[in-house]
């Protein structure tokens, strides 16, 4: 049988950038063959499988050289599945795909029945997807791949905002899927240990190309500094009593001062917006959110009836989405719009290896690029509590250290910081207080 993807000095470069973002890859997948592919931040993993998919763009987009030959049905899960959600209901959603193949009506809800089962969304199929969190819309995403019944499948960090019998939910499904169906599988992963043992060949990418490696080439887990300690009469920058936000039940909680708090819990139980309550962007249903008098510096009423320039010499928030916070058609101009000095803009630029990328599009950055940007516009203005929803979303080895790293010394600084995320290894480092949700 012929490969199911032919490619040869495969290139792309963005209309906007004068770098490709991808260059010389020379790529052969067999039927039925499973691979994962590594490789630094920025080295242009999602490019090649927005190639693989076809959604690259045309001429205007940009400049796509070499060759590329794809022998399948494709089914791509991005790396953010909000730009993947469809419908407004969730059984919609699964079935868009199936009904763009023309697949027969009755054939296609019992796929997608079938889909939703396997990756462990068990919802009516009226649902609203308005309602489901970032770790449930990846597995939306995988289930519309499944039910149109792809014949290549190109997974890129499913399981990156998952927590873990959810990312073992997801391997799983796809374990089986693949093994029902012969499709070929290619998963893209800063945390291949996750992958390793369903797939058989292992891939790492950087600016040279494509390179076969050994499972012992993997990237092993960043080893870092334990936690700290915080007392238990720690001092409080903020705190919860009983209080009631748009999703689920009341909380009570505290976010000691200059400490980092991680803030854990299960897909969907309502730890995004928490966080977006807690920083002063969502309104509280009910109960008690108490700011200290530091934090206030002089404002008196609710955080969030403050103004964004108050609001942002005082808070810095990172969306799970980094894309919902850029406006600016650069990264220079992005980090000028908080109206941080040229010093500390170009400092924050440095620490998160942007520098090179100030004249790019926020928008045709990497994942992993986009995820740091996010974290420099929140640092601009200095704030005394950062607070982030899943910081280490996209991050190789390296980003991941420095990114944690950089968190620490603002800790150090006396910066309270507040991040929601599922790694293990971020909580073992700068878990110095979690707050469990359930």
């Amino acid at each position: 049988m012929p490969a199911v993807v032919e490619a040869s000095g495969l290139g792309w470069r963005h209309a906007s950038r004068l770098q490709p973002a991808l260059s010389g890859v020379d790529l052969s997948l067999e039927p039925g063959g499973r691979a994962l592919l590594v490789g630094d931040s920025g080295a242009g993993k999602s490019t090649l499988l927005a190639a693989l998919a076809g959604v690259l763009g045309d001429e205007e987009d940009g400049e796509l050289t070499g060759s590329l030959a794809v022998h399948a049905t494709v089914g791509l899960v991005l790396q953010d599945p909000d730009s993947q959600v469809i419908a407004s209901r969730i059984g919609d959603d699964v079935a868009f795909g199936c009904e763009n193949l023309s697949i027969p009506r009755e054939e296609i809800w019992p796929r997608v029945r079938r889909a939703l089962d396997l990756v462990g969304l068990n919802m009516p199929l009226d649902h609203p997807t308005r309602y489901l969190s970032g770790g449930q819309k990846q597995r939306l995403a995988l289930a519309g791949v499944i039910a149109m019944g792809a014949e290549l499948i190109l997974l890129d960090e499913p399981t990156a905002n998952l927590d873990p019998e959810g990312q073992r939910d997801v391997i799983e499904a796809v374990d089986k899927v693949v093994a029902e169906t012969g499709a070929t599988l290619l998963v893209v992963e800063h945390r291949p240990q996750l992958w390793a043992p369903i797939v058989d060949r292992f891939l790492h990418l950087d600016s040279a190309g494509m390179m076969e490696i050994s499972v012992e080439q993997l990237p092993a887990a960043p080893d870092l500094p334990p936690a700290h300690a915080v007392s238990p009469d720690q001092v409080a920058l903020v705190s919860a009593r009983e209080l009631q936000t748009i999703w689920g039940p009341p909380r009570t909680l505290d976010l000691p001062e200059g400490a980092s708090t991680v803030i854990t819990g299960p897909n969907g139980c309502g730890k995004s917006t928490l966080a977006l309550t807690l920083a002063g962007l969502v309104e509280p249903e009910g109960g008690q959110l108490l700011y200290s008098a530091e934090l206030r510096a002089g404002l008196s009423t609710p955080p969030h009836r403050w103004r964004s320039k108050e609001l942002a010499q005082r808070i810095g928030f990172v969306f799970q989405d980094p894309e919902h916070q850029f406006v600016a058609r650069t990264v220079a101009e992005e980090m000028a719009v908080s109206g941080g000095s040229p010093s500390r803009i170009d400092e924050l630029l440095e620490r998160l290896r942007l520098q090179h990328l100030v004249e790019a599009n926020p928008f045709t950055l990497s994942g992993g690029e986009k995820r740091r940007l996010s974290v420099a516009t929140a640092l601009v203005n200095t704030p005394r509590l950062l607070v982030l929803d899943e910081p280490t979303f996209g991050q190789d080895t390296t980003t991941f250290v420095e990114l944690v790293q950089l968190l620490r010394e603002l800790t150090d600084q006396g910066v309270t910081v507040a991040s929601i995320t599922h790694d293990e290894v971020f909580i073992g480092s700068l878990g110095d207080h979690e707050v469990e949700l359930r």
